[in-house]
């Protein structure tokens, strides 16, 4: 069973993905989800990051969609975010994925702008980014590093931390 910790940062996800409210996860929240990211950064390569988004959706779908009906709920979410911890070879690879779209540029760092973009595409407002990127920022830098990235994303799915910076890599929880 996920903990309240996981079930807590599963549904802050879910619920800033789910475009319409309507409590569930669908192919559509995922364009528009899509749609508002590449609106943001102004994509020069807008295919690459549909093809990475809705690789996630398909991804997501194929794990927790137990019912097959083409909508995901927060439940089915959290029957595969308490078993990530044994498949961190999936969260590692989603990871990488996602690194690659907030790195705008692809110079192999995330700069604060792209954090800010990403947390403004998935939550579709404009939340304070800095002192949570400061948090993820581990060696000061001023940058995100792809292995800091990936910690830190493993760290919100798979993790049950609560001061684990990664616990914080979509915003406050």
């Amino acid at each position: 069973m996920a903990s309240d910790l996981q079930r807590k940062k599963t549904s802050i996800v879910f619920t800033a993905m789910d475009s319409n409210g309507d409590g569930f996860l669908e192919r559509a929240d995922f364009e528009a989800l899509t749609d508002r990211w590449v609106h943001l950064r102004g994509a020069a390569e807008p295919d690459r990051l549909r093809e990475i988004m809705m690789g996630w959706w398909d991804a997501l779908r194929a794990a927790s969609d137990h019912d097959r009906d083409d909508k995901v709920t927060v439940d089915e979410v959290l029957s595969v975010v308490q078993d990530l911890g044994t498949m961190l070879d999936l969260v590692v690879a989603t990871a990488e994925s996602m690194f690659e779209a907030v790195d705008e540029d692809g110079d192999g760092q995330v700069s604060a702008p792209e954090y800010a973009r990403m947390i403004h595409a998935w939550t579709g407002d404009d939340a304070p980014t800095d002192a949570v990127f400061a948090r993820l920022d581990l060696d000061g830098d001023g940058t995100i590093s792809k292995s800091e990235f990936v910690q830190h994303w493993v760290e919100f799915w798979a993790g049950d931390d609560a001061d684990a910076p990664g616990t914080h890599v979509f915003g406050e929880v």
